[in-house]
């Protein structure tokens, strides 16, 4: 079927009615997905807009003249063309999941979509848009459950540029190129891409994208660079890029440039100026727009450079580490085989290729919560990544706090962020962390327990997070921006919550309440001690993590004399941060 929109009076032109397009094109989606009505299953709409037709049919790329005759209509023109022949590796063929082709082609994968997704939906009750106004109510679900990675991606890029964004300035957002180790690059740009840094997380690949709003057309490349995208141009202004060279037979001496898409670079053709505009042209532009190092230089603070005149307050006394040790569950092989090796060498000890240790859920031992969970990765033909050598594309650099609107293109600027090098925090940055308020007052730090008493029993653990998911809540609405969730009451009398399941629901139920992205949550927790412990509960929202408990067990190797001579208590604490890190 194909229907037409008339645009009513009230309606302004231009990008005002594509929005209101959008708006009507969700509308529609979520009700069909809502009420699953007969017949939704094969429902879908390629396109809905004044600029842009799309053509999609599960057939090969030599039908498609056939299955739609106008492709072969002379009166049928256009400045543009995007074309993209999927070959299904993982998925079987279905309309839903046939590439969407809005605003994007896509070649790649996009690994962090789960998350990418989630923080969207987060942003749900904190996000508002004057463009927008009322009607942004009726786009959530943003991104509906089961789309591909590109379908997604889509979705996100679309909400952006009707937000507000510019076509380049929004795929910036969603893929910047690396700039955090990259010392060549100029400082102006280097603000810009760091303050995006605490809009949105990257969307990242391996992934080639080019991209159109009906009156731009580029393309960008991920920051590893790992999928091709070659171009050339013709000296009659014909631009072709494509994954591979020669797709289409073009004398050579019609060609008069051709190179390839770099690492993190874009070009866009503006066909309106009618112009090819380079990545340098275009990112100076974009540093250029706003005052972004000023910017950086009012808002930004880094915990690592505070002074809150508090000092770190008094730890348990070293004779009851092997109490402490066994609450959390520590093992011989936990200190033997992990903690030593990584105070000693900074390196994460790997014993194979993944784990191959019987699954937990047959075990006949308790296991801690975090083997229950596997790392999510595209098995396609990535290799694999090394945090040193590769270390130019690598960032731990990690935001604690409220994320900003990111619609609120007015109120850009005024914003303050809260950054730490990388998410391992020691004692003393977690007591900087808890009077933070002390040295910037827009920030305002609160210690929730996660701990319930020992008479209560397994009993005790249900209301124990009924009671703490309510304090969280409370506290937000109380204006308290960082949540330190802290398991330090345990003891005799007290039993920790295990610390992935305390920081998970205190997430969740903020998602829920709307008020997820105006605050941060960090964990001072005894439990998590290896690489997979802070991945995961990376993955279920913890900004920063303090594992108190594995530097008091380095302390007591120190004074053992179990480590090597040389190796004190703080270049122990330091080669284990390195190996979390690199991990």
């Amino acid at each position: 079927r194909q229907v037409f929109v008339g645009r009513g009076g009230g309606t302004g032109a231009g990008d005002a009615f594509e929005r209101k397009l959008l708006v009507i094109r969700k509308r529609v989606e979520n009700i069909g997905d809502a009420e699953s009505v007969g017949g939704t299953e094969g429902f879908y709409i390629p396109s809905l807009s004044s600029r842009t037709v799309v053509y999609k049919g599960m057939l090969l790329s030599s039908q498609l003249g056939d299955y739609y005759p106008d492709l072969r209509d002379p009166r049928l023109a256009s400045a543009l063309a995007l074309f993209h022949q999927r070959f299904s590796t993982n998925t079987f063929p279905s309309w839903s999941l046939a590439h969407p082709y809005r605003m994007i082609c896509h070649n790649g994968e996009i690994n962090t979509v789960r998350g990418n997704c989630n923080w969207m939906a987060a942003r749900r009750h904190a996000t508002s848009s004057k463009l927008f106004g009322a009607d942004i109510g009726k786009l959530w679900p943003l991104i509906a459950a089961g789309l591909s990675d590109t379908a997604c991606f889509d979705n996100a890029l679309e909400f952006l540029v009707r937000g507000g964004y510019s076509l380049a300035h929004a795929m910036t957002l969603l893929i910047p190129e690396a700039w955090a180790g990259d010392p060549l690059m100029g400082e102006e740009r280097r603000a810009f891409y760091e303050y995006q840094a605490a809009l949105m997380e990257p969307w990242d690949g391996p992934a080639a994208i080019v991209f159109t709003d009906g009156r731009q057309v580029g393309a960008t490349l991920d920051r590893n660079g790992l999928r091709p995208a070659r171009y050339l141009v013709t000296d009659d202004d014909l631009v072709v890029m494509a994954s591979e060279v020669g797709v289409l037979d073009i004398p050579p001496e019609r060609i008069v440039r051709q190179w390839r898409l770099q690492p993190g670079r874009m070009l866009l053709i503006d066909l309106e100026r009618q112009r090819i505009i380079d990545d340098a042209e275009l990112k100076a532009d974009l540093a250029g727009s706003r005052p972004y190092r000023q910017w950086l230089a009012e808002t930004r603070f880094r915990l690592e450079d505070l002074t809150t005149g508090n000092v770190r307050g008094n730890r348990p006394p070293a004779e009851d580490l092997l109490d402490r040790q066994q609450a959390f569950g520590y093992t011989r092989e936990d200190v033997e085989v992990f903690l030593k090796p990584m105070a000693e060498e900074g390196d994460d000890p790997v014993g194979s290729m993944g784990t191959d240790t019987p699954i937990s859920v047959l075990s006949q031992r308790p296991k801690l919560l975090y083997t229950y969970f596997k790392q999510l990765f595209a098995q396609v033909t990535n290799p694999p990544i090394d945090p040193i050598r590769e270390e130019l594309v690598m960032s731990l650099t990690s935001m604690v706090g409220p994320k900003p609107d990111l619609l609120d293109l007015d109120g850009a600027g005024s914003h303050r962020r809260l950054e730490t090098g990388q998410p391992i925090l020691g004692d003393d940055d977690i007591e900087r962390l808890r009077h933070v308020s002390d040295a910037v007052d827009a920030f305002s730090t609160l210690t929730l327990d996660t701990t319930w008493p020992a008479g209560e029993a397994e009993a005790g653990l249900g209301p124990a997070l009924d009671r703490l998911c309510r304090e969280a809540g409370e506290a937000v609405d109380a204006g308290r921006n960082i949540l330190i969730l802290s398991d330090r009451e345990a003891g005799a009398d007290r039993i920790a919550i295990p610390a992935l399941l305390a920081c998970s629901a205190v997430h969740h139920h903020l998602i829920r309440l709307g008020s997820r992205t105006r605050t941060g949550l960090v964990l001072e927790t005894g439990e998590a001690r290896e690489v997979h412990h802070f991945c995961v509960l990376a993955g279920f929202g913890a900004e920063a993590i303090n594992p108190y408990l594995a530097f008091e067990t380095l302390d007591a190797l120190v004074d053992e004399g179990a480590l090597p001579a040389g190796i004190d208590r703080a270049k122990a604490h330091a080669n284990y941060v390195k190996a979390v890190g690199k991990g």
